[in-house]
């Protein structure tokens, strides 16, 4: 026997080592080509899967024809974002300009402190200095606080760079979930299939379904009532001319999706405009607007939450937060949602043990 023959076990094991070793490798190849339109990819397959249900009630209308009613609603839901988004856009633009400009006007002055301010909690005495600084020579303080200013102006701008970014991503994957959605009936059997492949004929279709129907419920659920109310208040703020009205539409957004109230917005809103305006018809008629639009989510949650469908709170609020420091803008929106997906599958996998009695027992 030579002496460096294997045997037929060794060699068998060896195959299977190169064979793994090469697959390894062509997966991570693969996924590095692949990673700079992962979440791109993510976020069309997320708007595919919620808006399918639509587009196939759309489709009966027009006749079963599946590319005009992808286009059509593709196009739909684009006109009906981008009016509004532009508004909130032209707001925000403004909203700064105006900042600016009231800065650099030689008669602007900063009203002193209150004494109380200096009695709040850790950050109360630095906070009265910095403030009676600027009242007394305003000037002075910009250039004082000029490093801190500049640094907090880059994390702003850097800010609405990504939104705008994120806008641009979203009007793609919108574009691309409608090429899904044309092909939605062979994507289903795709899902179905390799679920299949993973989890067995058996589990394969349960698991698919489960996928599908947390995606819809956290992608309609958080994500789409956190833009429906950012809109329904946002426009309002924008027609009824409130400083910074892009700001706190964005705000209503990001609370929206982190689980907690917009009424945390609008009711400092609506105290600022009775302080301002009085208590004159229109300025009641648009408090009971905007009071009613931040509690739209309690009744928006019912409507379109997926049934049977269970994500806790700290798993949307995790999902969003995470995503948002690792992917940016998008990733606050993809997040919950990838997140509240995986959490489902993991307590499925938890409750599926074999009976009692069965093999393993």
């Amino acid at each position: 026997m030579p002496p460096f023959a294997y045997s037929d076990q060794a060699r068998d094991l060896l195959d299977v080592l190169i064979r793994a070793g090469l697959i390894v490798v062509l997966v991570l190849f693969c996924f590095q080509i692949f990673r700079p339109f992962l979440n791109l990819m993510l976020w069309s397959l997320i708007l595919a899967v919620t808006l399918y249900p639509l587009h196939r009630w759309l489709r009966e209308r027009l006749g079963g024809h599946d590319g005009g009613s992808a286009t059509l609603l593709v196009l739909v839901a684009v006109v009906v974002l981008l009016v509004p988004l532009i508004l909130l856009g032209t707001s925000l633009a403004e909203s700064v300009e105006k900042s600016l400009d009231l800065i650099r006007a030689s008669d602007f002055r900063v009203r002193p402190p209150a004494a109380s301010v200096a009695n709040w909690p850790l950050i109360g005495q630095p906070l009265y200095d910095a403030w009676l600084q600027a009242s007394i020579d305003f000037s002075g303080a910009m250039q004082r606080f000029a490093p801190q200013i500049k640094a907090a102006l880059l994390v702003a701008f850097g800010s609405l760079a990504g939104l705008g970014i994120g806008l641009l991503i979203f009007i793609v994957a919108l574009i691309i979930a409608g090429i899904f959605m044309a092909y939605g009936e062979l994507g289903n059997r795709s899902a179905i299939d390799i679920a299949s492949r993973i989890s067995g004929p058996e589990k394969g279709p349960q698991i698919a379904r489960l996928c599908t129907s947390t995606i819809r419920a956290v992608a309609m659920g958080v994500v789409g009532i956190a833009f429906i109310q950012m809109l329904l208040i946002g426009v309002a703020l924008v027609i009824k001319g409130v400083p910074g009205a892009g700001l706190l539409a964005l705000a209503v957004l990001l609370l929206g999706i982190m689980q907690l109230p917009a009424t945390l917005i609008t009711v400092p809103v609506i105290v600022y405009v009775f302080s301002t305006e009085g208590f004159g018809t229109v300025p009641l008629v648009f408090a009971v607007y905007l009071f009613i639009a931040g509690l739209a989510d309690n009744v928006l949650k019912p409507l379109l939450l997926g049934r049977g469908v269970n994500v806790p709170v700290p798993v949307v609020l995790i999902g969003a937060l995470g995503g948002m420091v690792t992917n940016g803008v998008i990733g606050l929106f993809i997040g919950p949602v990838v997140l509240a997906v995986g959490y489902q599958l993991f307590w499925q996998w938890v409750r599926d043990q074999p009976a009692p009695g069965g093999p393993g027992h």
